[in-house]
């Protein structure tokens, strides 16, 4: 399976935390969409880019299991792997980690479908799927 991975750190801002002194569960959406925004960045991919050259990626499905706590100040790691699910969706698989100490907070997925601006569901474009294969192939050596 052809998939690419991009690992970023977040820290947990207090406007992000709820009166229980821990995350607020709909932030976890917006550390998932920071995964992807860096992971197609990394890729060359950005999203102004992409919508500039015809493709959306609007979210269609989103999964979220709650695994522990993060609360203000606390360092996150963030392991997004993105790989095709069928022939016009992408899928983003997420974990989020605490670190120091180590333990398991969010883990996830986001599906998104490739679309026009208008909406309608379109294939991925040939330039999208030669960048994303070309960053999915393992690196020799």
């Amino acid at each position: 399976m052809n998939d690419i991975r991009s690992t970023i750190q977040l820290r947990v801002r207090y406007s992000e935390t709820d009166q229980m002194g821990t995350f607020y569960n709909s932030r976890v959406l917006e550390w998932f969409e920071c995964g992807r925004t860096e992971l197609m960045r990394q890729i060359g991919l950005p999203y102004s880019e992409m919508e500039s050259r015809g493709a959306w990626l609007p979210l269609v499905e989103a999964h979220v299991e709650y695994l522990g706590r993060a609360r203000y100040d606390d360092l996150l790691e963030l392991t997004t792997i993105a790989s095709f699910a069928g022939p016009a969706r992408l899928r983003c698989d997420a974990r989020i980690i605490r670190l120091n100490p180590e333990a398991p907070v969010a883990r996830g997925y986001t599906v998104h479908a490739f679309t026009r601006h208008d909406g309608r569901v379109i294939r991925p474009p040939a330039w999208f799927r030669e960048i994303f294969d070309r960053a999915a192939r393992p690196n020799p050596g």
